[in-house]
């Protein structure tokens, strides 16, 4: 007989267990009676917006998942895409946003832990990570210990897991302050006839847990990633999970010691759920029932319950599902890693998930039911108005073009994050090609010519103003980013950061961003193969700018050809290819120097951007250019900018003659736009293939000297311009709070 409650299940326990309107009386119609406490707890979870995704699995039906590369899409632990020669990478982005935000250390690196063992579960062993952060106003009293916090907490995990860092973006908006975001993307490689699933089929089958004891921390975590935060947030502390980098990286040594052998069946972590989602998700895929006997789980605390033992989410946690009589050769592979190895149960042919605890059944519960029973929702939803696009003369110019570039350069917005990426280790393993601050980081692919092209992208302001278009942008922008360095673009993972789906603005918004990432990865051919949905992102009712971040990968078929964004020699010229309409709605340009944000963000031309790219590709390939940089933030002088600094050599730039404000054309962020830097013998072959190919395109200027020089204009020294640059975030983080 299952346990009877030991709590009177009341409205208030409903109610905290994340249960809303009618939901509980679903759980009662499929359980035909009363839960236990840890059916409900087990319910509560698997029923949470963080694993249901009860408000989003609707539109998320809507986007391209398949293709000739891919191998997996969503429905695993991550997504896997085909590099040739039986080789493939393995990749997903995953947030830790409601921890990280209560406690910015673990928050963050236990972000980084759970995401790297959803890679090395399918099979891959994971060789780089990247994050994109955003905090709220530097102004803001949290803001500083927030950011010292989770960089803190992403270095000391990925670095003593040794996976390098290589890239990111980090970004401050008052729109944060009550809310951050910390999206964790990992990157794996793995050989593409090994790569591990999580259904457990067959019946019989030992199910083992491997890794760390399981304690109380972490309780409800996914529960609390699926709420709001009011004043009481602080409170919520203990579910944030504890993490052990040192025990995480003997993990992933283990896992992958056995996956050499023929032993594993299915495998699956312990992310956020636990026990719970990983028992009901392996069983279910594999049309299976499971027992467990949760005295034989590790426990690193007396006394614990079921209940504690089924929702905690401690870390460096993995369950297998193991062919009979291995049992002992994967036991001595763990015991030698110095890992805890438990046989806690067995599949069954009952299609029911029985949980004993002291000889007391604590949860008997159908599993289909358990797994695919959450209610799914098609919120009302309201479309985001575009705001009208506003003409470049309607943003009044600044005193000086070069003035305003070194305000912008030193402003919070576009300020050097090195501080940052310094605490990163970056080259451990030794295939990482370049350092941070380029538009794509590039690892080799071990023993091969090929490398692999990461990146990840969002502009916010542009998507709280037009949700479609400002996705597409996203989209669009990791494509380019993945071009400039010579990849061939090959799939994206997603994070959506929203806030309360249950308000038809927010769920307009989340609407929006999908259908635009569905058009633009239809265009681009550029699958969604994995990905994550984190709503509620809110606090007291005030949402987030609508987040939809977004990781891309792609293939370098030969390192040998790829570019970077330094400037590499005197005397070369540079070369701007795509259409230039000034457009400064929605710019860091109308916003840090005419300090007001308004009108529609620029279009995305979705044929403009193939053209573009495949010349760039090809360009690269045929060694026809010196250095590559897409135009995003801030526009062309500040990419220009970006490339004279990263190579140390200055640029003589040739004044504008069009017929636009040529504020409108140096600080416009107009989209599908690159910067070469280009031999002057090659110079009007490259201008003559772009027209040929309908693209706009110029000379902007020529590299040399030490400064950035503009006719009519007081040159603005490399030197003082790497000064402002580099010196905001060293310094505003030196501070100490009053």
């Amino acid at each position: 007989m299952t346990a009877q409650p030991k709590t009177a299940i009341t409205p208030e326990v409903i109610a905290a267990h994340g249960f809303k309107g009618d939901e509980y009386q679903r759980l009662l119609d499929i359980l035909g009676r009363e839960p236990s406490m840890t059916e409900l707890g087990i319910f509560s979870v698997m029923w949470s917006e963080h694993c249901s995704y009860k408000s989003s699995r609707f539109w998320l039906k809507t986007l391209p998942t398949t293709g000739p590369q891919v191998i997996q899409g969503p429905g695993e632990n991550a997504g896997v895409v085909d590099l040739g020669d039986g080789d493939c990478v393995v990749f997903k982005m995953e947030s830790h946003n409601h921890p990280s935000y209560i406690e910015p250390f673990q928050g963050a690196a236990t972000g980084v832990g759970g995401i790297m063992r959803d890679v090395f579960t399918m099979g891959a062993r994971p060789v780089a990570n990247l994050n994109a952060l955003r905090f709220g106003d530097p102004a803001h009293p949290k803001t500083r210990h927030l950011v010292a916090g989770v960089v803190s907490g992403i270095g000391h995990y990925g670095n003593c897991t040794g996976v390098p860092t290589i890239g990111g973006e980090t970004n401050f908006d008052a729109g944060y302050n009550g809310n951050i975001l910390v999206n964790a993307m990992c990157v794996g490689l793995a050989k593409a006839d090994k790569i591990f699933l999580s259904a457990a089929k067959g019946v019989g089958l030992p199910v083992v847990y491997v890794g760390s004891k399981t304690g109380r921390d972490g309780i409800h975590g996914a529960t609390m990633a699926s709420a709001e935060f009011d004043e009481k947030s602080d409170e919520k502390r203990p579910t944030v999970q504890v993490g052990d980098p040192f025990t995480e990286k003997l993990l992933i040594e283990a896992c992958l010691e056995l996956m050499a052998t023929d032993c594993i069946i299915a495998i699956q972590d312990m992310g956020a759920a636990g026990l719970t989602s990983s028992t009901s998700e392996m069983a279910d895929k594999g049309g299976v029932g499971i027992e467990l006997d949760m005295n034989k789980v590790p426990q690193r605390e007396t006394g614990m319950t079921a209940y504690e033992m089924m929702l905690s989410e401690s870390q460096e946690r993995m369950l297998m599902i193991l062919r009979p009589g291995s049992e002992p050769q994967a036991e001595a592979i763990f015991k030698r890693w110095g890992l805890d190895f438990a046989v806690i149960g067995r599949t069954t042919d009952t299609g029911r998930m029985i949980i004993r605890h002291h000889g007391v059944v604590e949860a008997d519960l159908p599993v289909d039911k358990l797994a695919n029973s959450a209610p799914l929702y098609e919120r009302p939803w309201v479309e985001t108005v575009p705001p009208k696009p506003i003409l470049p003369q309607w943003v009044k110019p600044p005193a000086s073009i070069l003035g305003a570039l070194k305000t912008m350069m030193a402003h919070p917005q576009l300020a050097s994050r090195r501080w940052i990426w310094e605490q990163y280790d970056h080259m451990v393993m030794g295939d990482t090609i370049g350092r941070p601050g380029g538009d794509a980081g590039v690892i080799r692919v071990h023993g091969t010519k090929k490398g692999i092209a990461v990146t990840c992208d969002v502009t916010p302001r542009y998507v709280f103003a037009d949700p479609a278009m400002g996705t597409k942008q996203a989209v669009v922008e990791t494509w380019r980013n993945l071009t400039a360095v010579g990849a061939d673009p090959l799939a994206i993972t997603d994070n959506m950061n929203f806030g309360n789906p249950e308000r038809p603005e927010i769920m307009g918004q989340f609407v929006g961003s999908v259908k635009g990432m569905a058009e633009a990865c239809i265009a681009l051919s550029y699958p969604v193969v994995s990905g994550n949905v984190s709503l509620y992102n809110e606090t007291q009712g005030v949402a987030i700018p609508p987040t939809p971040a977004i990781g891309g990968v792609g293939l370098i078929p030969d390192t040998a050809y790829t570019a970077d964004i330094r400037i590499k020699a005197a005397g070369n010229l540079l070369l701007v290819i795509g259409a230039e309409q000034g457009w400064l709605g929605q710019s860091l340009f109308q916003q840090i120097i005419a300090g007001k944000l308004e009108g529609a963000p620029p279009p995305v031309n979705l044929e403009e951007e193939l053209a573009a790219g495949g010349l760039v590709r090809g360009l690269i390939r045929q060694r026809k250019v010196e250095a590559v940089h897409d135009c995003s933030d801030g526009g062309l002088l500040v990419a220009v900018a970006e490339m004279a600094l990263a190579g140390g050599i200055g640029v003589e730039l040739h004044p504008y003659e069009g017929r636009l404000p040529p504020h409108a054309i140096w600080f416009g962020e107009d989209q599908g736009r690159y910067v070469l830097e280009v031999a002057p013998s090659v110079a009007d072959d490259i201008l003559a293939r772009a027209k040929a190919l309908g693209l706009a395109a110029r000379v902007i200027g020529r590299t040399g000297g030490n400064a950035l020089v503009l006719p009519g204009e007081s040159a603005l020294t490399l030197a003082v311009l790497e000064a402002a640059h580099q010196g905001w975030l060293p310094g505003y983080m030196a501070l100490r709070a009053v």
